[in-house]
């Protein structure tokens, strides 16, 4: 089966339209009704709420930061080309801690205090996990950008969407070829005991085992901790590749022990970015880690091969050529997966512009709108690369980058395509009630 042929079949799997007939009736039934004329009017210059749900503090603090100018940056661009259904689009933003207690409460007061069109812009998979009931129970769609297989393995409601970054189990099965035919066979996994260390503790696995390579210690280390040390005696001296995915705070001092631990004689090195998020890969104590190979979503560092709209993002976030802060050089993004909040707040602006929304009567129609999306081409909008959108799982698939770590910067190696990440679905959304 050829690339176009899969990705075909793949849309007419996961994919409907079946609702947008049904949206433009609804919409014509309030046309002909009384007032309803004067009541658009008086909307028309109404703001669209967004709630934004920051990490501003917590674990997530670094991402946080990052997710908020990026954010605020799109919201720019979209009111400077006209805003959404000509109105314009309004952050409002309320800190969850990085907790999953916190991000319920903050969802509640987005509906119900600010009374926010949408929810937007979490991280952190136990947060996510945590906020979303909430959503669902007040039946405001939530726009999250968290990676985590949460939202795709239908174990959320209906209310909830990722449509602007690829989950772990995707970008996991799109990698996992390259590293058993380019790193090595024997693997030990470093990863943060929570539900997003959880998905590469429980997908990495299998995807290796396809390739012929396996995985022969896992370590879970608490997202809280400080020193790390400890864990290393753990990795088997059989060991050929370390894969490591950690998160928080902590980052630097993971890496930078993990060098002092095997000194030269290291077993080859595959990281998700996450190791080293936000932080400086000149930092003092990081040589060791040249030559060896990260995933990225998008590249922190500017390509020879970036496109025009890339470039523009990239200006418009305010990131020079190394991914640092235009305005301090020690201000490290996270690039790799900050482009998803520019790219969900166009997925939003798309779905309510098909849906016609005016308000938070019509959340259900934004509901099927976005769910009737099918793909993203690469531009303005969608930075990161081209992509498709299975609404029955309300997730989204793209490509991915392996970089490696060259004369103190990260070079992409390698892109995957789209189709190394499809799986089947495994629920329908789309079957739960409004």
């Amino acid at each position: 089966m050829t690339s176009d042929q899969g990705k075909s079949s793949f849309l007419k799997k996961g994919l409907s339209r079946r609702t947008a007939l049904k949206g433009l009736g609804a919409s014509a039934g309030l046309i002909m009704a009384p007032g309803f004329v004067r009541y658009s009017q008086a909307q028309s210059s109404a703001p669209i709420k967004v709630g934004f749900q920051a990490h501003r503090t917590g674990i997530g603090a670094a991402y946080g930061r990052w997710y908020e100018k990026t954010t605020m940056a799109a919201m720019k661009a979209i009111n400077d080309a006209g805003g959404i259904n000509g109105r314009p689009l309004e952050i409002i933003t309320e800190d969850d801690g990085t907790d999953p207690k916190r991000g319920a409460e903050v969802v509640d007061k987005f509906a119900n205090q600010h009374k926010t069109d949408v929810v937007y812009g979490t991280l952190f998979s136990h947060v996510v996990i945590g906020s979303a009931p909430a959503a669902g129970e007040l039946k405001i769609p939530y726009y999250v950008v968290s990676e985590g297989h949460h939202v795709a393995s239908t174990k959320l409601n209906r209310y909830v969407f990722q449509p602007g970054i690829t989950d772990v189990k995707s970008q996991i099965q799109s990698t996992a070829p390259w590293i058993a035919a380019n790193v090595g066979k024997k693997v030990t996994m470093i990863f943060p005991d929570f539900a997003f260390g959880y998905d590469h503790r429980d997908y990495l696995p299998p995807a290796l085992k396809a390739q012929g390579a396996e995985v022969i210690a896992q370590i879970a280390i608490p997202p809280t901790e400080s020193s790390f040390t400890k864990y290393f005696p753990q990795i088997p001296a059989e060991t050929e590749v370390i894969y490591h995915v950690m998160v928080g705070p902590a980052v630097l001092t993971f890496v930078k022990e993990l060098g002092e631990f095997y000194g030269s004689n290291r077993p080859q090195l595959f990281g998700f970015i996450d190791s080293l998020e936000a932080v400086d890969i000149n930092s003092p104590g990081l040589e060791f880690l040249d030559g060896s190979h990260f995933w990225e979503g998008s590249p922190r560092y500017a390509q020879p091969d970036d496109s025009d709209g890339q470039k523009a993002y990239r200006k418009a976030v305010g990131i020079d050529d190394n991914g640092a802060s235009v305005d301090d050089a020690k201000d490290i993004s996270t690039a790799a997966h900050m482009f998803g909040c520019w790219e969900t707040l166009y997925v939003i602006k798309k779905a309510m512009e098909d849906s016609g929304y005016q308000g938070p009567a019509d959340r259900g129609k934004l509901v099927e709108a976005t769910e009737a999306l099918t793909e993203f081409a690469e531009g303005p909008e969608h930075p990161q690369g081209p992509k498709v959108f299975n609404g029955k799982i309300h997730q989204v698939f793209g490509i991915q980058n392996i970089s490696k770590v060259e004369g103190g910067r990260l070079n992409v190696v390698h892109k995957t395509s789209i189709e190394d990440g499809l799986y089947e679905p495994e629920g329908d959304y789309t079957t739960q009630p409004l």
